[in-house]
């Protein structure tokens, strides 16, 4: 089955216009810094909320259509919006592997973005960082990142988020949105690299996915466990006290993650792969209140 179909493609407009409509704006506008005005060169509408200048409303179409629709130009201070896509091993891992879900995930939300003409960049990591997407406009970009997307493997060994991190903080670039696409699998702990973008002035937001039999494996006997990333292989035995363990060590680290977002006030969107890509992000337009 293809990454990226038509059905797939007729999802991403529907989300689009769900964006566009309901939330007046797109799902990310609030982060949005408008210039209105600034620039000479027409560019799209969008629709008027209270407080908005009335100098900038297009008086023909509320003629026309009785509509209240604000113009929008060029030089508008638009939103960078950088996707760090963990494209580790463990992230192969699911009957529909974690990796595509991701990708379909981040195809989603950049067409969102590049069809409110924010500016869109992918950075692909795994313990370093392996691939980019520059930084682009225009919802006709769409199917070159996509292509990009479709063609980018699972490698890499363990997730190294610090050091990914600390690579991408040092380009020379606007600062924006840096939505982080991963299962945060990190054996050196995730929350340093997510300080990091913090302390440099990034707004950071996680989409941490992970697989149900992640969370509740049914496992018992003797076994051969093989760690993706590492090659690393193991015999052991898995007795149900085991299981309660290994549950209750999940739950926390689901909580960890929660926790962290909260105590620092960041958007947090934990999903298994089982939720269709397009129910999520309905589901993350109502958290941020878009969708009643």
């Amino acid at each position: 089955m293809p990454l990226f179909d038509s059905d797939f493609l007729k999802k991403l407009e529907y989300l689009s216009l769900v964006s566009r409509r309901v939330f007046r704006g797109s799902l990310l506008a609030q982060r949005r810094t408008m210039q209105l005005g600034g620039g000479i060169e027409f560019a799209d509408h969008r629709e008027y909320t209270p407080g908005d200048d009335f100098r900038y409303l297009d008086w023909n179409v509320y003629a026309r259509h009785d509509e209240l629709l604000l113009k929008r130009f060029q030089e508008e201070e638009d939103l960078h919006v950088y996707f760090l896509l963990d494209c580790s091993r463990s992230m192969q891992f699911g009957t529909l592997p974690k990796f595509d879900f991701a990708r379909r995930v981040t195809a989603a939300l950049a067409y969102i973005a590049l069809a409110d003409l924010d500016r869109v960049a992918i950075v692909a990591f795994a313990g370093d960082i392996v691939a980019d997407f520059p930084l682009t406009r225009g919802k006709a970009r769409i199917l070159s990142l996509m292509k990009f997307l479709e063609a980018l493997p699972a490698q890499g060994s363990q997730t190294d988020l610090s050091r990914v991190v600390t690579g991408f903080v040092h380009r020379t670039q606007r600062r924006g949105l840096a939505i982080v696409v991963s299962d945060l699998y990190d054996p050196g702990g995730y929350e340093r690299g997510l300080d990091l973008l913090r302390h440099h002035r990034y707004e950071p937001h996680v989409v941490q996915i992970y697989d149900r039999r992640e969370a509740e494996p049914n496992l018992l006997g003797d076994l051969e466990l093989f760690d993706v990333e590492t090659e690393n292989v193991r015999k052991v035995t898995v007795t149900e006290r085991n299981l309660r363990q290994y549950r209750q060590i999940f739950d926390r680290f689901q909580e960890s993650i929660r926790t962290y977002c909260n105590t620092y006030g960041l958007g947090c969107t934990r999903t298994s792969t089982e939720i269709p890509f397009d129910a999520l992000i309905l589901k993350m337009m109502r958290s941020a209140g878009a969708v009643k």
